[in-house]
């Protein structure tokens, strides 16, 4: 869910609810980013607002279950707001992490490269001598052995490192898997919540239980992405 998926509801009341004075005015507003959001943005304050004011004109239990749940579903979405900025922002940083561990992987590896040209030429050299029956100085020998020494070396460390960065992408892939699904739940609390606020003001229990239905949903969603996912 991106920073500006932001759904807003106003809602205004013109002379009293009998009347039937009920504007409605809803606005969605999607930005085209190419890079993943820190946080989710979520904007209640209007519903709030709109469902006390109903419930201090005019009571009854069916509003204050309402304004219950509807209040529960609220605090539910913004703990899945900072759970789904924390997951992506803490995937970004693995991401960064694998990138600088494949680049020092590939540091390793030209290393091992340039370690075994300088095998292949003192061989040669070695190969050259011995055809005209010539010593080979002790030195070459020794140079191969060192070098064939460190090639080794910048063989394990280039495969640790690629295993490192394997396993932070891993990780950075799950993390953002568990981001989609929180975003999935704020998006179902959103939903429920402004069910909440037209079953407020149409007095419609059937609105009421539409919008408990996707408040839990969203909710158990959160829950099971927290403690399973």
């Amino acid at each position: 869910m991106g920073n500006g998926n932001i759904i807003m509801i106003e809602i205004m009341t013109a002379g009293s609810y009998n009347t039937g004075g009920v504007c409605a005015i809803v606005e969605s507003v999607h930005s085209q980013e190419h890079r993943m959001p820190h946080e989710v943005e979520i904007d209640t304050d209007k519903l709030h607002e709109a469902i006390h004011e109903e419930v201090e004109k005019e009571g009854g239990r069916l509003l204050r279950a309402i304004a219950l749940t509807t209040a529960l579903f609220a605090a539910c979405a913004a703990i899945a707001s900072l759970l789904a900025g924390g997951t992506v922002n803490e995937a970004l940083a693995l991401k960064t992490e694998a990138t600088q561990l494949q680049a020092q992987a590939s540091d390793q590896w030209a290393y091992y490269q340039a370690k075994g040209i300088k095998v292949a030429v003192f061989e040669a050299q070695k190969g050259v001598l011995a055809s005209v029956d010539k010593a080979v100085p002790s030195e070459t020998d020794n140079n191969i052995m060192r070098y064939k020494t460190e090639q080794a070396v910048a063989k394990r460390n280039a495969e640790e490192l690629e295993r490192e960065r394997q396993r932070k992408g891993e990780e950075a892939d799950h993390l953002i898997h568990r981001h989609h699904y929180f975003a999935y739940a704020v998006a179902l609390l959103q939903v429920g919540i402004a069910l909440g606020a037209v079953a407020a003001l149409t007095r419609k229990r059937l609105a009421w239980i539409g919008s408990s239905v996707l408040g839990l949903m969203g909710a158990g969603i959160a829950a099971w992405t927290l403690l399973v996912g």
